[in-house]
């Protein structure tokens, strides 16, 4: 009989590969060397210094646009780009954001939507690093309801004019290319933008006590003008963003448990070795309930986002159950992080220790593609069968 190991308590790593492994200490190892010794003087001065070397670097390891195929890209598993995820926002989840962002949102949409001419002309350099690319469809006033953008882009003559902003957007201010959905007299249709278009302006959002490690923009498209071969010919309508997201979202589920698992195992070290009463807090009930509670839930997560990897590696993943692992991990880890933080006591709030930060990263993790409410309702529609969002 196997070791009972407090850190892998229902054996998960015997469901994973060598491949799968090698990934994942891969991008254990990068964001130990590379993100860990810095990210709490990131966080606290709210920048992200470096970011285009960093994207770099994780294009070398093959982190971006990993699960894609050709151009460049790794054509990882899902399962094995979920490890990333996780690992990644073990470190931050302004990490994972960026790669997200990059891959699962922007490279994606290129990939899946994109002509030959532009997955050409944009993939090699962004699976490689050296061009970052950002995603536009959440508006200042329309964020769960993406149907009713005001963004527009209209037909003149052989070009297309592109007005309209996007706000809350990752990697915005440093992109090389933004795709863009808009509405069009033809439906929501989306744009490969070259950012350094006349017109196109990304101001960097300010003051944010989430994501401060991560590069967060407006857009701001005034008359853009750009060629006919800058929209998306492979799609017309909400499902080409909706795509999207439900592969970034997938990314989630699994970097949620990350922020959990660096939140469990700071409470874990700290119990073991904070003492009140004249021995470790870990050798009191209460404690020890609590770091029960914790392992049940971040490992039963890492556990849904392992089966839901599987599905999708064999195409049969819905967008239903995605909505179920986003909605359930993301809730779990912050529960996660706000145990861990009472364990931690005072120190909870320090950022010598991660949870505070994670904690607060997850708050925006809640919200972005898609929050508690839309995934509630998802779910319950797909259960009932009837439709409660209108």
């Amino acid at each position: 009989m196997s070791a009972f190991l407090p850190l892998d308590p229902l054996g998960i790593d015997e469901l994973l590969g060598p491949e799968d492994l090698a990934v994942r200490d891969t991008v254990r190892d990068w964001a130990a060397d590379r993100v860990l010794p810095h990210i709490a003087g990131w966080y606290e001065s709210g920048e992200l210094p470096g970011i285009r070397e960093l994207a770099r670097e994780l294009g070398s390891i093959g982190a971006l646009g990993m699960s894609l195929e050709g151009y460049g890209c790794a054509g990882a598993s899902a399962v094995q780009y979920g490890l990333a995820c996780l690992e990644l926002e073990a470190a931050d989840s302004g990490i994972r954001s960026l790669v997200s962002v990059q891959g699962s949102l922007a490279m994606y949409a290129i990939w899946k939507y994109g002509s030959e001419e532009q997955k050409q002309r944009w993939l090699p350099g962004m699976a490689a690093g050296e061009l970052i690319g950002c995603f536009g469809l959440t508006e200042p006033d329309v964020g769960s309801d993406p149907a009713a953008m005001r963004t527009h882009a209209k037909r003149d003559g052989g070009d297309w004019v592109l007005s309209g902003r996007k706000m809350w957007i990752t990697n915005g201010s440093v992109a090389a290319v933004a795709v863009v959905w808009a509405q069009t007299d033809e439906g929501i249709r989306g744009f490969a933008v070259p950012t350094d278009t006349p017109g196109f302006s990304a101001p960097e959002i300010r003051h944010k006590w989430s994501l401060r490690a991560s590069v967060t923009s407006e857009l701001i498209m005034d008359e853009v003008r750009l060629p006919a071969d800058a929209v998306l010919p492979g799609v017309t309508g909400l499902k080409g963003p909706l795509g999207c997201l439900s592969h970034a979202r997938y990314g989630i589920v699994w970097g949620s448990m990350g922020a959990a698992r660096a939140s469990f195992e700071a409470a874990l070290d700290y119990a073991k070795t904070r003492e009140q009463f004249g021995k470790p807090i870990g050798g009191f009930q209460l404690t020890q309930a609590k770091l029960a509670d914790m392992a049940l839930e971040l490992h039963k997560g890492i556990l849904l986002a392992h089966h839901l990897g599987r599905r999708m590696d064999a195409g049969t993943l819905r967008p239903e159950q995605i909505s179920f692992g986003k909605l359930n991990n993301v809730r779990e880890a912050i529960e996660i992080c706000r145990t861990a933080r009472t364990i931690l006591g005072a120190n909870g709030i320090s950022l010598e220790y991660p949870v505070m930060r994670h904690a607060t990263n997850l708050e925006s993790v809640l919200t972005y593609e898609g929050t508690v409410e839309m995934h509630q309702l998802v779910l319950g529609k797909a259960l009932t069968g009837l439709d409660a969002f209108r």
